[in-house]
């Protein structure tokens, strides 16, 4: 078995984007993360997860963009394959107020969409912002297009919200919590990302995390309604 995972100083979240901390606020700052699993014996398995994400501002805009490819075979057959592209704009006004817009398109084939492309916009407020305690909300409408191999495409109207919450208990040591809904007539997505990070020194850190996604009233094509994914990896900061 073998395993290997990079990561950088943008936190890898699947659908929240603050700014960069203080000391990456000049120039880019960004992430990186791949993992790979080989286990062979009586079940020949294979995982590949890589992420990436770039980070930069503009004045009171902060410009995101960010990447992912996940892929699990099992005795030489797929069992998950899924792809993520998604930028992300924020424009922090006076106070702890600001504006967002982002655009995602992800391919999940087992999820019983061909595609999805999602864009959506609205206002968001950091409402605790000091050394130990980190909470924003927001939220906003949106549009979603699905495409569903053999069916008619749909264009679905989107209400959103989300909330994103960090607690540096220690020095060395936070615990981040991250919810999202987007919410359709057709049906609702919800996205949960827990993760706790831990600090080696200045460069490198652990992180444990656990994502969440649930998809109510999925296409009939879907293999399930709920996905889970645990992840341990090395994080390296720049």
């Amino acid at each position: 078995m073998g395993l290997l995972t990079i990561a950088g100083s943008a936190q890898a979240s699947p659908f929240y984007a603050p700014p960069p901390p203080e000391e990456h606020r000049e120039g880019l700052s960004g992430s990186a993360e791949l993992g790979y699993t080989n286990l062979s014996g009586n079940t020949d398995s294979q995982t590949l997860i890589a992420k990436g994400r770039l980070t930069w501002l503009t004045g009171d805009w902060t410009h995101t963009l960010r990447g992912e490819v996940r892929n699990v075979s099992r005795d030489g057959d797929t069992s998950a394959e899924q792809y993520l592209v998604a930028g992300r704009e924020r424009y922090d006004l006076e106070g702890p107020h600001y504006v967002f817009g982002f655009a995602r398109w992800d391919r999940d084939r087992f999820s019983g969409y061909d595609q999805q492309f999602t864009t959506i916009g609205g206002y968001g407020r950091d409402l605790l912002d000091n050394e130990h305690h980190r909470l924003s909300l927001e939220a906003g409408p949106g549009y979603r297009f699905d495409r569903i191999e053999g069916k008619e495409d749909a264009s679905l109207g989107v209400a959103y919200g989300a909330l994103a919450y960090e607690w540096t208990f220690s020095e060395t040591a936070s615990l981040e919590q991250e919810l999202s809904v987007e919410a359709t007539d057709d049906n609702t997505t919800s996205r949960s990302l827990t993760s706790l990070t831990a600090r080696l020194n200045a460069h490198l850190a652990l992180k444990l995390s656990h994502e969440i996604k649930d998809t109510s009233r999925p296409p009939e094509e879907a293999e399930a309604r709920t996905d889970h994914t645990t992840s341990a990896s090395l994080l390296y900061n720049w």
